[in-house]
C-alpha cells in the first residue's frame, strides 16, 4: 500500500460479464464499501464496469444496469472478475475473446487483480497466471487444469494471495478474500469491524479447505465450536489437544477427526491462526511491548511471535505495527 493510496479512497473496479451472480458482485460492494477511517471516511470507492456499458444479464431472474465501461479500468487501484454462469471462451477454450482482451488491457502495470470463484479463468487465459499458485471452484479444477497446465492449480483452499494476483474458490470463498484484502491493505481492526458489522467470520486463512465434509454437525453429533470458543478466550496460556477434547467430552483422535471434518484444519493449524490474528490486533491497537503481546497472544516469547509472523505475513512485529499504526495515523488526518 503506496502512500498515495494511503492518503485516498483506493479505487476497486468490478469487471462483470453477462451470466455475472448477484451475490458475488453484492459481496464486493458491501465488504469493500464497509471499510471505513475511525472519522467514518470511506477508505475505497467501488465501481462496476462491464465490457460496455448497458444492461448484464445475470443468474437470476433480473438483469443489472451498469453504468460504466471498460474505461473504468484504467484508474483501478484493485480489479476484481466474478464468475459468470454463461460459458465464453475462457472457459470452453481457454482464450480471451477480443472485447474482454481489449479491457483488460487497459489495466495499468502493478494493479492488483483479484478473481472470485470461476473468475480465474479469465487471469489465466490472459496469461496472468502463468507459473503462479492459484485456485477456482473445486468443481471446475479438472476443465482448468485441461485448459490452463502452466498454473499450479490448488483446487482445496479458499484462496490465494501471489502478490498482485489473487484467486478464491466458490462464491463464499469471495468474502474471505475480500477480507483478506482489506486485512492487507488497513489492518486487522478494520477488516474485523467490516465482519462484525457483516456478520460474517474475521478470519478464514486461505489454506482452510474449500469442502468441509461437516460444516453443520449431524443430528445426535457433537459439534467442537464449545471448545473453539473456550479456547479464544484462553489463547494466552498453551493448550493442548487433550484440554480441548475434554471442553467436549471427547477423546483427543475423536475430537481432531471431528474438528478437521468441521473447520477443514487441524486444531493445531486452527489455534496458531487465531494466535497470529490476536497478535496482529495488539500490534495494531495497542502500545504493548513485543514481549508482552507474545505473551498475550500465546506465542510465550518475542522470539516465537516474530516467527510465526514471519512465516505467516513476511514481516517483523516492529515492521507489522510501524505499518499499520502509520496507515492509521495518515487515514484520521
Amino acid at each position: 500500500m503506496d502512500n498515495m493510496c494511503k492518503n485516498r479512497a483506493m479505487r476497486v473496479v468490478v469487471l462483470v460479464r453477462h451470466g455475472v451472480m448477484p451475490m458475488e458482485l453484492g459481496l464486493v460492494h458491501q465488504l469493500f464499501g464497509r471499510a471505513r477511517t475511525p472519522a467514518g471516511e470511506p477508505l475505497y470507492e467501488v465501481v462496476t464496469c462491464a465490457l460496455s456499458p448497458g444492461e448484464v444479464r445475470t443468474d437470476a431472474d433480473f438483469p443489472i444496469h451498469v453504468a460504466s465501461g471498460p474505461e473504468a479500468l484504467d484508474d483501478a487501484d484493485t480489479v476484481i472478475v466474478p464468475a459468470t454462469h454463461e460459458l465464453d471462451e475462457t472457459e470452453t477454450e481457454g482464450r480471451l475473446g477480443p472485447e474482454l482482451a481489449a479491457a483488460l488491457a487497459r489495466i495499468r502495470p502493478g494493479t492488483r487483480i483479484a478473481s472470485i470463484c470461476t473468475g480465474a479463468f479469465v487471469l489465466a487465459a490472459a496469461g496472468m497466471l502463468d507459473g503462479r499458485r492459484a485456485t477456482t471452484h473445486w468443481n471446475s479444477s479438472d476443465r482448468f487444469r485441461e485448459l490452463f497446465p502452466s498454473v499450479q492449480l490448488d483446487p482445496d483452499v479458499l484462496y490465494i494471495d501471489e502478490g498482485e494476483v489473487l484467486t478464491s474458490a466458490g462464491e463464499a470463498s469471495g468474502i474471505d478474500l475480500c477480507l483478506h484484502m482489506i486485512r492487507c491493505d488497513h489492518g486487522a481492526a478494520v477488516a474485523n469491524e467490516v465482519a462484525r458489522v457483516m456478520v460474517v467470520p474475521p478470519h478464514r486463512e486461505g489454506g482452510q479447505a474449500q469442502y468441509v465434509r461437516r460444516p453443520v454437525p449431524e443430528p445426535q453429533i457433537s459439534s467442537t465450536g464449545r471448545a473453539r470458543a473456550w479456547a479464544l478466550e484462553h489463547l494466552d496460556r498453551p493448550l493442548a489437544l487433550r484440554e480441548l477434547a475434554a471442553q467436549e467430552a471427547m477423546s483427543v483422535r475423536t475430537f481432531t477427526r471431528r474438528f478437521r471434518d468441521e473447520v477443514g484444519i487441524s486444531p493445531l493449524q486452527w489455534l496458531t491462526q487465531q494466535r497470529i490474528e490476536r497478535a496482529r490486533q495488539l500490534l495494531e491497537e495497542t502500545d504493548l511491548a513485543v514481549d508482552r503481546i507474545a505473551a498475550d497472544a500465546g506465542f510465550g516469547t518475542a522470539a516465537s511471535l516474530r516467527q510465526h509472523l514471519q512465516a505467516a505475513l513476511g514481516v517483523s512485529p516492529s515492521a507489522y505495527r510501524s505499518t499499520f499504526r502509520g496507515a492509521e495515523e495518515l487515514v484520521t488526518r
